[in-house]
This record gives C-alpha cells, structure tokens and sequence, in this order.
C-alpha cells in the first residue's frame, strides 16, 4: 500500500509531488534542496551549507516515515557545478560516515530555484 510521508520540518514540496512515499518497508524521497524550512528559504553560503540544509532535510523525512540515514541504500546527487564535489562529499561523508549507500553525482545545467544542489534518496526499512 502506497504512503504519502510529509512532514513540517522539511520543505512543502514546490510542485505536485510528495516528499516522500513508502511502498512496501521501501521510502523513496523526492529530490531536497537547501530550502530552511523554518524560513521557507534558501541557506546562505555555498555548496558546503547548502549540502548540510539538504541532508537536514532528508533527515527530518527520514524520521517522520520511522526510518534513519543507516536505512538509506541509495542516494542521486545533482550538482549545479563538478567542481563542488569534494565541498559536497565532506558534508555527506558526515551522515553516512559507516556503511554509506549507494550514490550517483551529476552535474546538471539547471536545479529548481538555481540551488548548487539536489539529493534524492531511497531508504529500505530494516527488519
């Protein structure tokens, strides 16, 4: 049975999605971006802040569907520059410092509100 996961200490989703839907013990989070959702808007700073804001956010989804970041097995980077690879990668290395997922990065031309960047995830319910 499908489940729509919302939660107020993420973003609303900005478009007709959810931000996140469980489907059989599987949570798949639709693309976050540094949006503070206590403000409504973008954080401040570079891909580093932005990077934080972002896995804040999948954080917080995580949470709310009864799920944590050690449930995540794969996570889609979209990167509005390579170049901010490595500023990313040390802010995510923090959420999954043990047993990370599997990942993907893409440099992309444009992300939703011209953000440096958009993580979607995948997470498995563990038993």
């Amino acid at each position: 049975m499908k489940k729509i996961i919302a939660t107020d200490n993420a973003p609303r989703a900005i478009g007709p999605y959810s931000q996140a839907v469980e489907v059989n013990g599987m949570l798949f989070i639709s693309g976050q971006i540094p949006i503070d959702p206590s403000t409504g808007h973008i954080v401040k700073g570079g891909i580093k802040e932005q990077t934080g804001q972002v896995l804040k956010n999948i954080g917080a989804i995580l949470e709310a569907a009864g799920y944590s970041f050690s449930d995540v097995v794969k996570s889609t980077v979209f990167l509005k520059d390579m170049n901010d690879f490595a500023g990313m990668n040390e802010v995510y290395a923090r959420y999954y410092a043990d047993n990370p997922p599997a990942r993907a990065a893409f440099q992309v031309a444009r992300l939703p509100l011209d953000v440096l960047v958009e993580i979607e995830t995948i997470a498995i319910k563990s038993k």
